[in-house]
Parts: structure tokens; C-alpha cells; sequence
């Protein structure tokens, strides 16, 4: 059967931006407030609402509420964090930034997640908490974590930049560690340009998380909502050493309008998941394996490539698929493999073969509902193309 590459080029991870966005973009910049205000607070209150959280902390990204998390923790020099080398850079930066140290555990081979059974040999009297990543959409194993936390006193915040909708036993990511931390970069199943937010259900922390947010400033978005208004105040008081990475109202305009569509972009997700694994079931590919405590949130659909039976490369394999005009990803570079790591905390290729022996097979297809199932299915059928060619 022949075939014909794709007549343009398909994008890896496009927005889904409408009319609505237009919108309510245009209505928060003549409201005449256009930082952290009203539609922040609108925000936080809706995604704190589906991840079943009683808080909304708005940050500028996922790496910001990620800080401001273990800000809160009191995370420090001497402390050690416990996370995963697959992951992108910013979980372990977080923790490097305040001081403190990440100690790697190697990832279950099926879901690219922390491996629980690795966790406790990790744990050292220095030990203050865990922060699983969700890779793709898919939740850690979250019972076997939330039980070694208990054992050893630990703290859970979890990397959920990949998981804003997942579930884990019907339960929503944001219910499950002490703070679950979110991303609506431009590429993310819900985007806000750039934004973040961490979520919990305890008020202290989030109160604490608040002000860290906001210079340190003891009530801080109130007060600067006010300041230069009739009702203003010139004082305010500076509780602590902070941080400035709040949200603005206009990239919650454009959140608020993707919540909105949460359910439909969601659909989408998964029926696109669902076309690729019927698709490539023939294939020398191994499909996402889902635990079955997991409801995805399908952000990523990371295809491995079984090596053995196709004679290309990973990096050969998307060369050619870029050569036939479909876009695609490689998530992560295990952490342990960038020189800053190896030279500063003297890691070394091998230390976590898991993580590298996934990244060596690993292509992730684009998955945007702003592509519409024609174009979702012209890349499977790329890849049937691709991999058949190469198969040995």
C-alpha cells in the first residue's frame, strides 16, 4: 500500500486557542486590572474545585509552585528531597534552589514513574520529603508513596505539571499527597500562556504559600489590589524572605475559558490515545501501559521503540518522521546524564539504567486536540510507515 507523507507539517503540541479566549482576553485587559486580581482568584478557586483541593495557590509556572511548595516545607541546606532522573529539569532545580539536595530513585519500566519499591533504601536521616512526577498523565503509584511517607514522616508534593484532570482510584490529583503542583504552559492539557498552580487542602500551608508568592508580603494580593485605590493602605508588612512569581489576570482569562472545556479536551485526549494503540498493535512498539489505579490525563503518549526488531535508532526514527512532516517529542533526558549533574553531585551514565534504557526508545506523538483526528490519524499512519520500514 503506498504512502503520502502529510501535505503539511503536523506540530507536536499546538494550543487549542478559540474565539472564547479572544474574548475574555480582551475583557481582562479593559478592565483596567490586568495583574493578579479578580480572575486569579477565579482561577484558583475553579482548579482548586476539580482537583478536588480546598486551595488554589496561583504561581507564573510549575517550577514556581514547586518552589514556593517547599519554601512553605522549610526545605533547606542539608535537607535531601527524594524525586526521579526522568523528569524534566525544573523538579530537581527547585530543590538545588533551596538548598537542599535530590537524591534520585530509578522509575518502574511500564509508567516511567518513581519506582516505590526503590524509595525506602533512599531515605537518609536528612530526608524531608518525596516528589513523584507524573510522567505523561499517568499518577504514580501513589498508596505504596503515601505509605512510605507515613512510615518516615515525610511530606508529598507532587509534580503534577503533566496530570491537571488525572485520577488516581477515582480520586483527583490534588487530593492525594500534602500539595499537588500544576503547569499550563503553552503545550499542556489546559494552558494559561505560561502559569502554574499548587493545590492543597490544608489553609495554613496555602496561606504560607501565598505570601511566599508575593515578595513575602503578609497579605499581599489584597493589598496591592487596593494600594492605589480610595481604600488603600501605604503600609504593608514583609513576613519573610519571598518570592515574585504570581500569576497575572490575563493568563487566567485564558484559563478560565479552558476549564471550561476541560471535558471535551480531555475526550479528545483520550480517543487520540485510543487510535494510536489500535494503530500500532502490530507494530515492534511497545503502547502505554496504564496501571490500573490510573486514570490518564494522556498530556504525552510515549511510544517505545523495541530496538531489537527495527534496525533505526530512536533519533533516527524521528528524523524520519519529521522528514514526513509530523512533529514530534523525546521526554525526558534522564537528569543524571546533563553535565551540570555529573560535574556538581558526581553522577555518571549508568547510575539509573531504567530511566536511560527508556530515554534511549522513547517517541512521544503529538496528542493536541487542536489537531483534529484527521491529522492524529495521518501520524499513526506515519508511524506504521516509519517502524515497518524499519523493521528488521
Amino acid at each position: 500500500m503506498s504512502f503520502t507523507p502529510a501535505s503539511a507539517f503536523i506540530p507536536f503540541s499546538p494550543p487549542q486557542i478559540g474565539p472564547e479566549e479572544e474574548h475574555e482576553l480582551l475583557e481582562a485587559l479593559r478592565s483596567g486590572w490586568i495583574t493578579t486580581g479578580p480572575r486569579v482568584r477565579a482561577f484558583e478557586a475553579a482548579t482548586a474545585a476539580v482537583a478536588g483541593a480546598t486551595h488554589g495557590v496561583a504561581t507564573f509556572s510549575c517550577t514556581d509552585a514547586m518552589l514556593v511548595a517547599l519554601a512553605a516545607f522549610g526545605v533547606g541546606p542539608g535537607d535531601e528531597v527524594i524525586t526521579t532522573p526522568y523528569t524534566f529539569i525544573s523538579t530537581a532545580q527547585v530543590i538545588l534552589h533551596r538548598g537542599a539536595r535530590p537524591v534520585f530513585v530509578d522509575v518502574d519500566p511500564r509508567t516511567f514513574n518513581i519506582d516505590p519499591a526503590r524509595i525506602e533504601a533512599a531515605i537518609t536521616p536528612r530526608t524531608r520529603g518525596i516528589m513523584p512526577v507524573h510522567f505523561a498523565g499517568q499518577v504514580c503509584d501513589m498508596d505504596a508513596i503515601l505509605a512510605i511517607a507515613r512510615r518516615h514522616g515525610l511530606f508529598v508534593i507532587e509534580d503534577a505539571a503533566h496530570a491537571f484532570g488525572a485520577t488516581h482510584n477515582g480520586h483527583p490529583v490534588g487530593t492525594l499527597g500534602d500539595v499537588a503542583c500544576f503547569s499550563f504552559y503553552a503545550t499542556k492539557n489546559i494552558t494559561t500562556a505560561e502559569g502554574g498552580m499548587a493545590v492543597t487542602s490544608d489553609a495554613d500551608l496555602a496561606q504560607r504559600m501565598r505570601v511566599l508568592s508575593m515578595y513575602g508580603i503578609s497579605d499581599a494580593r489584597e493589598i496591592w489590589q487596593k494600594r492605589y485605590t480610595r481604600a488603600g493602605n501605604i503600609h504593608y508588612d514583609v513576613q519573610e524572605l519571598g518570592y515574585k512569581c504570581n500569576m497575572t489576570d490575563l493568563c487566567a482569562a485564558l484559563g478560565l475559558v479552558q476549564l471550561r472545556r476541560m471535558d471535551a479536551i480531555a475526550a479528545a485526549r483520550r480517543s487520540y490515545a485510543a487510535i494510536y494503540d489500535e494503530a500500532f498493535a502490530d507494530l515492534p512498539v511497545t503502547t502505554p501501559h496504564v496501571a490500573p489505579y490510573a486514570g490518564h490525563a494522556w498530556h504525552l503518549y510515549p511510544l517505545l521503540l523495541d530496538l531489537d526488531r527495527i534496525s533505526l535508532s530512536r533519533d533516527e526514527v524521528v528524523l524520519r518522521l519529521k522528514e514526513c512532516n509530523v512533529g514530534t517529542s523525546v521526554m525526558f533526558t534522564p537528569l543524571h546524564l546533563f553535565s551540570y549533574f555529573q560535574r556538581e553531585m558526581g553522577f555518571n551514565e549508568g547510575d539509573f539504567p531504567v530511566a536511560e534504557d527508556l530515554f534511549s526508545r522513547v517517541v512521544c506523538l503529538p496528542m493536541s486536540p487542536a489537531l483534529g483526528e484527521e491529522r492524529i490519524r495521518k501520524v499513526a499512519e506515519t508511524v506504521v510507515h516509519v517502524v515497518t520500514e524499519g523493521a528488521r
